[in-house]
Formats: C-alpha cells, structure tokens, sequence
C-alpha cells in the first residue's frame, strides 16, 4: 500500500472532478477533492451553467405566462422583473445542487479539502487557506480539474462597477436601462438573449461576421432574426480600441472609429484556464498563453500521474464532455487504459430565448466536403404540442446523405432544442444501416409531441429526393 495521504488527489470539484472522484473511489482508491470555494461544484454550478441557465428559465417562464392567453394575469412581466429578483432564484438552484453533489462526495467516502492546492514537488501539493494555514497532502495521482475564468485584457479595468464578465454580472444589484455585451459567442448571445426579454436595450458586438459562426448556417440566421426582434442590436466585424468608463456609463471605442455608450459592458470575449500559481511550471507542466494544459489522449499532462481534464485542456468546454473526460482519465489510472473516448459528434446546447441544439455536421461542412445530402424541415408552429404550449417558434432540420440515407446532421431552433437533438444524436451513434433517416418514418411518436418533429422533417427531406 502506499505510503501517501492519497491515490488519488482531484483538484477542482466541478464535473470533471466529480466524475473522476466517484469512479476512483468506487474501485476502491483512497480519494480527496480540493477545491478552494467552501461549497462543491465549481464553476459550472456557482458562475458558468447552472446560475445562467437557471436566470434563463425564469425569464422563459415568465414570458410563458405573459404571453399565454390562458394565463394573463398570473404574473408579472420579464420585462418589470429586475434581474437580481432573479439572481434570487438562481441561487435556490445553486444550494440544491451543492446539496445534491456534497452527498455524491460524502456517500462515497471522497473527503473535500478546502483552499488553494499548488505543487511542492511532483506528488505533494500545499493546500493554503484563508490565505495563511498551510496543509500539505501526499498522492499517487493527480487530476487537474480547475476550470477556466473569463479573460480579462489588461487594458480593461475590471475593478470598474460597470464593467463585468460572465462571474460578476452575477453580482449586479440593478436592472440596467442599456448594455452592450463585447463577445458573440454562446455566452454573450445567452446573456443577449436574456437582458433583452427583461426590456433591456442591448448592443452585442461581434468581431466576426456572423453569429456562431460554427453553427449551422440556417439555424444562426434564425437566431439573428429572434435577437434583432428582441430588441438587440447586432453590429459585426468590428474589434474594440479602448474603454472609458466613469460613475454613469461605460463607452466603447471601436477601430472602426465608431463609439458606443450604455450603462454597463459585459465582457463576453473568451476563457482562460485556471493555471495559475499552482506551481506548475516547477515540475515540467507549462500552460500555454490561454491557461490551458497540453495532454495526450490519455489525458495525461507532461508527467504521466499528474491528469488533465475539463475546460483547463480547452476544447469542448462543456460541462458534460467534462464529466466523462474525468471518468476516462480515472479509468486509464485504474486501468492502464481507457476503453472509452468523447463521441466524435458532441452535442451543443446553446440557451437563448428560443434556443438552439445541434449534433453531427453543418451544410456549410457538407458542402465544403462535397458529401451529397438532402435536407428535411419540420416547422414548430405547425406541430399540435407546440400550439398548445403557445411556443411555436422553431424548427428541427435533418441532413442526411442522399445515397445512403444516413443521417449526417441534426439542427434544431426553438423550445427544448437542447432536449429534442438527443433522439437524433441516438440515432446518428448507430452502426451501419440502423443510423438512417427511415428510422423516423416507420417510429411511431406519441402524439402530441415534440418528437413528432423528427417524423415530419424526415418525410419532408425524403419526398425532396429524385
């Protein structure tokens, strides 16, 4: 038996953490999670995932209600509601998914540790807290499991009340009258969504040509419609030269030589990975210029018994893919090897107000690739459940190839996207003949249904084929 505190020592308890804890300690291994907040769950739980989709959901109920003829006058408005009210909400999300991840840990018998780990040596770390007590804990092996924090340009005074990122709009105490949100990726079009709905005139600033630009191309459209109807102002290609902020507002200055003034910025442009001053560099572990740790498929880092896993090795930067890579990197460590890998299609969900999923390739891809495929539709408004929900908004769109039938893409805008793409992705992960888009025309759905989508959308792009 070793002679260490541990085998195996996890640094972070957000996904990829808890999925390595719990799959070590049920193999048997003496394990503990170190993370440096008092509560469990990491970023994902108290400032990425869970208080932005919960905020998220609450705007989207509210406007159900608001918009339903059958429940006018059951509550307010999204847009009188003041956005800490929701905050509040949030946070009720936030305590129960401490309570139900710190039961994961204690029913497993994975002790937490908490404060700040960094490396005295290759298999010690000193674990500081309150910023003076000094722990130092033994392990065979270690997880990196820190995850990332906005990226803050050092020409930015982010000390400013006005100027925010993705952690400290958390924070806001008022409903701002203006914001412009500087960053179009999933994110800033999230928190563009949501200020919008709340009445808030929102610029969101792109520097590049479209919206999600990774996304199908059909579906981004759909996307800039519905943010151009809420309200925000899209402007595109432009990069930022500077910022000026005082005690009433916040201007940002463009290369193009326009300016723009709102009462608040949110900085959405970004991530970097939680490195630093963890004494990596003293034992051969060097981040790169994002915070981001190099690994092999393995997810070891430069020393093989020191892992990596979640969004401090970048892409996929998704809670979900986070939580397996934790679970392959403990299985090589148990093991010796890992049987398993991240699907090769990774699903994306992306929570606007209506939001959007999809799985497999784009038609842009396609195209490039010169791959023949055929294209089916299936529009919400015209699927009964969506009439009764009064959500109608939307689409689902199946590619699939034109000589085989194989279904190459699923793409969906709209009510439960992010829900709806998972009988697609199912389908598509099949071997052979039974991933084929006759699947959905010889299925028989509940009816009414969302998933009646996928039927609809399958006869569509079938009947286009000659």
């Amino acid at each position: 038996m070793s002679k260490r505190d541990y085998d195996l020592l996890v640094i972070g308890s957000g996904p990829g953490g808890e999925g390595a804890s719990m799959m070590a300690a049920k193999a048997g291994w003496r394990v503990a999670v170190v993370d440096e907040n008092l509560e469990v769950g990491g970023n994902c739980t108290h400032k990425g995932t869970i208080p932005s989709k919960a905020i998220r959901h609450a705007i989207s109920s509210i406007m159900t209600v608001d918009r339903n003829p059958f429940l006018k006058g059951l509550g307010g408005r999204a847009s009188t509601t003041p956005f800490p009210k929701l905050l509040e909400g949030a946070r009720g999300v936030i305590n129960d998914q401490v309570g139900v991840r710190t039961n994961f840990y204690v029913r497993n018998h994975v002790e937490i540790l908490t404060g700040r780990a960094s490396f005295i040596d290759a298999h010690t770390v000193a674990i500081k807290r309150d910023g003076f007590s000094v722990e130092r804990v033994t392990a065979d092996h270690f997880i990196i499991a820190t995850g990332s924090r906005p990226y803050r340009p050092e020409d930015i005074n982010f000390k400013h009340k006005r100027i925010l990122d993705s952690d400290t709009v958390l924070e806001v105490t008022d409903t701002p009258h203006t914001i412009t949100i500087y960053g179009a990726g999933v994110i800033g079009c999230e928190y563009a969504s949501m200020f919008g709905n709340l009445g808030v005139k929102v610029n969101l600033i792109n520097t590049q040509d479209r919206l999600l630009s990774f996304m199908d191309d059909e579906i981004t459209d759909a996307l800039t419609y519905h943010l151009r109807e809420q309200g925000v102002v899209i402007r595109h290609n432009e990069v930022y030269e500077s910022v000026e902020a005082d005690n009433s507002s916040v201007v940002l200055n463009f290369k193009s030589g326009k300016r723009l003034r709102s009462e608040m910025l949110l900085w959405a442009n970004g991530r970097t990975g939680n490195t630093q001053n963890m004494g990596l560099e003293d034992i051969n572990i060097t981040p790169n210029g994002r915070g981001q740790l190099d690994i092999n498929n393995n997810y070891q880092t430069a020393q093989p018994h020191i892992y990596a896993v979640g969004d401090v090795v970048g892409y996929p930067g998704l809670a979900s893919a986070a939580y397996d890579q934790g679970r392959f990197a403990a299985s090589h460590m148990l093991n010796g090897e890992t049987d398993s890998a991240l699907v090769e299609d990774i699903p994306n969900g992306i929570y606007t107000i209506p939001e959007i999923s999809s799985v497999g390739k784009t038609e842009q891809e396609l195209t490039r690739d010169k791959i023949p495929y055929e294209v089916g539709h299936a529009s919400f408004k015209n699927l009964a459940r969506a009439q009764m929900t009064g959500k109608t908004q939307g689409m689902l769109k199946l590619i699939f190839h034109r000589e085989t039938q194989q279904i190459l893409g699923v793409h969906c805008f709209g009510d439960r996207a992010s829900e709806i793409v998972h009988i697609g992705q199912a389908i598509m992960a099949q071997e052979g003949s039974a991933n084929n888009v006759n699947y959905f025309v010889k299925t028989t759905f509940n009816y009414p249904t969302m998933a009646e989508a996928y039927r609809v959308a399958a006869l569509a792009g079938l009947n286009r084929l000659c």
